[in-house]
């Protein structure tokens, strides 16, 4: 089996031409490709990228798929992305074209380790392959060939001088295709025993150590990297302590923190041990000092302040961040199908515009507001200083120039960037962008909009709901420069809620934006065609997300667009308010301050996105499954087994997941499933792109919901030949909290105001009779409307 993760730059000269033969047409193409490809932002080929391609074909051997390829070549796209593409297209031919092409390439399944070993010590290094028939292997020591190594396994004396390091590679061929492992690095160390030669005993000598962890001094956000190597027999065991106390997990040689904060700072040793001896590694100190920041996505250090100035009038935020909610499975009211689709689209799209996003579905009251609480921290002046706000990471929250809030009822929301003069980086502390949406149900009374969670009882009142404008003003209360609300939602009347909240005035700022799905007093709308149907407004709002407008001009043409919808006219039209002041789009470009400082509750956020690593578990019968995590939402995760080695002896085997945590919400029925299409999720083609073949998978909801570490059991059952009888085998593994579980949403919000909530489906054929539009009226609101009816 070939490996899908290597980049298409591997593709051989033949299979390209073929490529190009069934490619270079005006059908199912290469520009049809090129589209498909361009759904993720980097592989999204410019205007003059695409007219480059198309010129090829005035050269006498000039191909436009050759020239596209070679542009997702340059951008890191790998094979598994364009099969993705190619079958999205639905060209079959290319399709298997290229399995054929992957299915006949050499891949490396076990590379050469690097090794530390005492002088007169035997090394043993090896590299399998697979691939086509008739696979050749070749050492090579730096660039000199070893003579007669030709087999997978090398073996080496090493009775060289002490000290002396050496470099080790192996070349697999078949013809004229090769491929070249790793480099294995062999340090040879002077044993301190007197009789090292080849008598050598490592269990008279004890354990040794061979490398030392060492001090560093790191800024939050970066990676802690400490590294104890030992030799020993038995092989040593190694655990890390920090501070005198273990730290957890950490059995390795190598101990690694990503996104580390002050909590990690402290004195670290190692120690190491088997079954005859114990040495501990020497302690070492790690002090780590907020000054790193992250802007579009990805962690950078130092001043940004010798960026290159914008054109006349450019305005810039600081950091841009989106917290998007959508409920769905109400206990006591109509259940939506729009709003998962709708955070996913918006999320992708806000994505590709460096926003920082994070998606939650299906929120009780408590979840909102501790969400809500979270995301107002990131936005307090103090968690800055005097400087700028600090920065989190892809998908967390940071602050930034402007800020907007999308809620909906059936959908989907837009964001916007607010932005800055640049004048005003380096001194105004109003620098913040906030970006709320909202998609479930909701109403209005009196002026204000309350957003309804799916815990709400019948007769809901603003008691059991959060309200807009209190999210509204805690925002402006920390001073943040812009603020958006983009409201998805119903906003008919709440007859059983006769109570008028004291919200109070919001500032005179000129930084609101206010885009409602609908007026005072109506409905929103989704169509009921099938699982993957956007709302009415998600619908039109991705049509012009990406465009460089100002927000108001830019919701402006989403209305005009909505009211060309012949069914919805009368019912449903879009709602803007605003005061802005300047000229602010979602497409600001980010431009961070000169200095920042990050907090530590910033990076808990950052922290909080993060998935587990995947692992491999071996079992006492020597088969080794694959654990494998996907983030479909920032509180649905995907966990996926595969089993990646068996022994000859053992006919069949299949590693499944059981002992989930009642607490999540997990059908037992979609768990374990042989494709990603039978987990529950409409969603699985566009989150199993990534995920290996022949897994069983899981989906995992609520996670907010966790009290405490994910915990989980993995049961392997398999036959030996010759045996009708299956045998079992059981594995607790646990995963500590993933993804937005660290937050402990679940805890009932704090007295604090009431907050409000916390991300691409081609458009349907407007006015065809495919399908029906059903009207999702807010439930015990209005007697005189029934639940649902079709216009």
């Amino acid at each position: 089996m070939g490996d899908w993760s290597t980049p298409i730059s591997s593709l051989g000269e033949e299979v390209m031409a073929r490529l190009c033969e069934l490619l270079d047409n005006a059908g199912r193409g290469w520009r049809k490709l090129a589209e498909m490809a361009g759904v993720e932002k980097r592989f999204k080929c410019s205007t003059e990228e695409l007219e480059m391609c198309s010129l090829k074909v005035l050269e006498p051997h000039g191909s436009p798929t050759q020239c596209l390829l070679q542009l997702l070549a340059e951008r890191d796209c790998t094979l598994k992305y364009l099969l993705g593409c190619l079958e999205r297209m639905g060209h079959t031919q290319a399709c298997q074209v290229l399995s054929s092409a992957v299915q006949d390439m050499i891949r490396i399944t076990v590379q050469p380790e690097s090794q530390a070993v005492m002088e007169g010590v035997r090394v043993s290094l090896t590299c399998w392959a697979t691939g086509p028939p008739g696979l050749a292997y070749q050492w090579f020591c730096g660039k000199q060939e070893v003579p007669g190594a030709t087999s997978p396994e090398l073996v080496i004396d090493t009775a060289a001088p002490p000290g002396q390091a050496e470099w080790y590679i192996c070349r697999v061929n078949c013809g004229a295709a090769f491929a070249f492992s790793r480099w294995a690095h062999v340090q040879v160390e002077k044993s301190s025993s007197p009789s090292s030669a080849s008598s050598y005993c490592p269990t008279m000598v004890g354990l040794q150590i061979l490398r030392q962890p060492r001090p560093c001094h790191l800024a939050e956000g970066d990676t802690l990297v400490l590294e104890c190597r030992a030799i020993g027999n038995p092989p040593p065991q190694y655990q890390w302590f920090r501070n005198r106390r273990p730290v957890e997990g950490a059995q390795a040689p190598q101990l690694q923190v990503k996104l580390v904060t002050t909590a990690e700072r402290g004195s670290y040793s190692c120690r190491v041990f088997n079954l005859f001896h114990e040495v501990w590694s020497r302690e070492v100190d790690v002090e780590i000092g907020p000054r790193l920041f992250a802007s579009g996505g990805s962690w950078q250090e130092g001043d940004r302040g010798s960026l290159e100035h914008g054109g006349p009038g450019q305005l810039y935020a600081t950091d841009k961040v989106a917290l998007l909610i959508g409920n769905m499975h109400y206990l006591h009211h109509k259940q939506l199908k729009a709003p998962m689709v709708d955070v996913h689209a918006l999320s992708a799209l806000l994505r590709q515009l460096d926003f920082k996003v994070v998606s939650l579905l299906d929120l009780c009251k408590a979840e909102m507001q501790m969400a809500v609480n979270e995301f107002l921290l990131l936005l307090d002046k103090g968690v800055y200083g005097a400087a700028a706000p600090a920065r989190v990471a892809p998908a967390a929250w940071a602050g930034g120039l402007g800020g907007f809030v999308l809620v909906g009822s059936c959908g989907v929301a837009k964001q916007e960037a607010g932005t800055i003069r640049l004048r005003d980086v380096a001194c105004s502390p109003r620098l913040l962008t906030g970006l709320l949406y909202y998609a479930g149900h909701g109403y209005e009374n009196f002026g204000n909009s309350f957003m309804v969670p799916i815990d709400a009882p019948s007769a809901y009142t603003s008691a059991h709901c959060l309200c807009v404008q209190r999210v509204l003003q805690s925002m402006q209360q920390r001073r943040t420069g812009l603020n958006i609300f983009l409201l998805d939602m119903c906003r008919k009347r709440n007859l059983n809620d006769d109570i008028i909240p004291q919200v109070g005035a919001l500032q005179v700022t000129a930084n609101i934006v206010f885009g409602y799905a609908t007026c005072a007093d109506a409905e929103a709308y989704e169509l009921s065609q099938g699982e993957l149907s956007n709302g009415i407004f998600v619908t039109f709002l991705k049509r012009w997300l990406l465009e460089d407008e100002k927000i108001t001009v830019l919701l402006d043409k989403v209305a005009e667009d909505m009211g060309t919808l012949e069914i919805t006219r009368g019912r449903q039209a879009l709602e803007l308010r605003s005061n802005l002041s300047e000229r602010r789009a979602l497409t600001d470009p980010i431009r961070p301050p000169g200095q920042d400082e990050s907090s530590a509750r910033n990076l808990q956020w950052a922290k909080a996105h993060v998935l587990p690593e995947s692992r491999h578990l071996r079992f006492d019968c020597g088969v080794t499954v694959q654990l494998g995590f996907a983030a479909e939402f920032s509180n649905i995760m995907i966990i996926y087994t595969r089993v990646v080695a068996t022994p000859g002896d053992i006919a069949k085997c299949e590693a499944k997941l059981t002992d989930i945590p009642e607490e999540l919400d997990v059908d037992l029925k979609c768990t374990n499933k042989e494709s990603p299409e039978e987990v529950g999720s409409p969603l699985a083609p566009a989150w199993s792109l990534g995920c290996p073949s022949s897994c069983l998978y899981s989906r995992l909801c609520g996670l907010q919901k966790l009290r405490q570490e994910l915990a989980f059991t993995i049961c392997l059952q398999y036959r030996y030949r010759g045996m009708d009888d299956f045998v079992e085998e059981r594995r607790t593994v646990s995963v500590g909290k993933p993804l937005i579980a660290k937050l402990n949403l679940r805890l009932a919000a704090s007295p604090s105001p009431p907050s409000s909530p916390l991300s691409a489906s081609p458009p349907g054929s407007w006015g065809a009779a495919g399908g029906s539009w059903v009207n999702t009226p807010e439930e015990n609101l209005s007697p005189e409307v029934p639940g649902s009816h079709a216009l």
